[in-house]
């Protein structure tokens, strides 16, 4: 929480700037960084009022804080992670992705993944149809569950692997969780 800072962008600006040296740490030790972001998504929730042009602005911010977190490492050890959170809660107010992807595709980062099994955002991946993925980058979409503790068949894991490999190029796409 910011305690010092005369609002919320110069704190979160001032976060951002104190992570490239921990980041850069990483990614010279040969790593990848994985920024993990949930509120990228969740955050939704905590603004009923907004509306999606309002909180796409606000996501805007996030992601020129991310970029200036990751600016001069190699864009090929960044990971960048967003989801709808896995709390047991009705998912029934979560922003649905074709309102973010665009945005989330401009952090700069080689991968992005996101949740792609839970029952609420399953069948999401159709945005790829309309989506292009940019070139060199990879999405690791979240085919195995971890909101329940029911165990995905291994056809079902490779269908939903194949369904979006075949909108983004079998070579863009890792299977996560």
């Amino acid at each position: 929480r910011n305690a010092f800072y005369r609002d919320e962008p110069d704190y979160m600006m001032a976060v951002g700037a104190a992570m490239p040296e921990e980041y850069k740490a990483i990614t010279d030790a040969g790593l990848i960084v994985q920024i993990d972001e949930p509120e990228f998504a969740t955050s939704w929730m905590f603004y009923p009022d907004w509306s999606v042009d309002q909180y796409r602005d606000y996501l805007e911010f996030a992601v020129e804080v991310i970029n200036y977190a990751v600016e001069g490492l190699p864009e090929e050890q960044i990971r960048f992670h967003m989801c709808w959170g896995s709390g047991h809660r009705p998912h029934v107010h979560d922003i649905e992705f074709k309102n973010i992807v665009d945005l989330m595709l401009k952090i700069n980062a080689q991968c992005y993944t996101f949740e792609a099994s839970n029952v609420r955002h399953a069948h999401e991946w159709r945005i790829w149809e309309d989506v292009k993925l940019p070139a060199g980058k990879i999405i690791c979409p979240g085919v195995v569950g971890h909101m329940t503790d029911l165990v995905e068949h291994p056809e079902l894991v490779a269908e939903r692997l194949v369904n979006v490999g075949k909108l983004v190029g079998m070579e863009n796409i890792q299977g996560g969780t």
